[in-house]
């Protein structure tokens, strides 16, 4: 097993109760995508199992919403109920782990409510979910429910030391910058090319607003239509880009800056753009993370935030 980084109050108590048979038959682990809910539920479900190895058990059940679906359905949910109500094969305790809970639909909610509240003996139940306000009050009564908190800089520190341990002393305070306490961010940043080409685009955007490449810069509105689904991660691109030339103009000093591996291009930030100009710009990017939290359609929200970035 790979281990838990961070959260060790939270796991140091589950380990507590169940070493003492005082364990709750059902858990709701609250937290972003990467934050590590999946890495818990493994352990606990080891734990719990009298298991050392991360193996596959036929009384560890984990169930997933399937590649071709975006939810969790009654017809899903009753062939769950069927698995839970089946004995353990291998002892007397059996560990069911629900991926992405939020993902069930309030009816599917319901069907599974009354095997939440009362599952069979020895059966324990986790659920997974982004979000508690997906997860209907009648589920949440009944589970014993775990916020998980982003990791602290030197946590994640650890978690790039012990899964990416050739990565410089700059890389990994870049990692970390941009982490914003999410192991799962550090594995994005450095595996998703659609990620990389993500914060390229967020820089060239910003500049060319500073060279006032106007003809260039027109042609991000079709480029930005295919990122859509990146949406939080191009703003949030953008604004550490903008940050960062805010950081060098006022200190000069690189070693503040989250983007170390574009220094040139911060320094062009820091000279083409006053601090008038850089600090119009994130309230532009943040009016326009405000529109898509407020569900307007992406599309037109872009548009208008280079737009607007052009009359800066």
């Amino acid at each position: 097993m790979k281990g838990i980084i961070g959260h060790k109050s939270l796991v140091s108590s589950i380990y507590k109760a169940i070493d003492t048979g005082r364990l709750s038959h059902a858990h709701l682990f609250i937290g972003e995508d990467g934050i590590g809910k999946s890495i818990i539920a493994d352990e606990l479900a080891l734990r719990i199992l009298g298991k050392k190895e991360d193996l596959e058990y036929a009384d560890l059940v984990k169930f997933k919403v399937a590649k071709d679906k975006k939810s969790l359905g009654v017809d899903e949910v009753r062939q769950l109920i069927s698995e839970i109500s089946k004995k353990p094969y291998e002892g007397d305790k059996k560990v069911v782990i629900i991926y992405e809970a939020h993902k069930m639909t309030v009816e599917a909610q319901n069907a599974f409510l009354k095997t939440v509240e009362e599952p069979p003996q020895g059966v324990f139940i986790i659920l997974l979910s982004e979000s508690s306000e997906q997860i209907l009050d009648t589920i949440k009564s009944r589970c014993q429910i775990h916020n998980l908190r982003a990791l602290s800089g030197e946590e994640i520190r650890q978690y790039i030391y012990r899964n990416y341990p050739d990565k410089s002393d700059d890389e990994i305070s870049m990692l970390i910058a941009y982490s914003k306490g999410i192991p799962g961010e550090v594995d994005r940043f450095l595996n998703d090319s659609k990620f990389m080409s993500v914060r390229d685009i967020s820089k060239r955007i910003i500049l060319l607003v500073g060279n006032r490449d106007v003809d260039s810069f027109i042609e991000y509105i079709g480029i930005l239509e295919k990122y859509t689904a990146y949406s939080e991660e191009l703003l949030s691109c953008i604004l550490s880009y903008l940050r960062d030339g805010i950081i060098y103009k006022e200190t000069s000093n690189l070693d503040l800056v989250i983007n170390r591996d574009s220094i040139d291009s911060i320094k062009d930030i820091a000279s083409t753009l006053s601090f008038n100009k850089l600090n119009s710009l994130i309230k532009i990017v943040n009016e326009t993370r405000d529109n898509l939290n407020k569900n307007i359609n992406a599309r037109m929200t872009f548009n208008m935030m280079l737009l607007n970035m052009l009359e800066v």
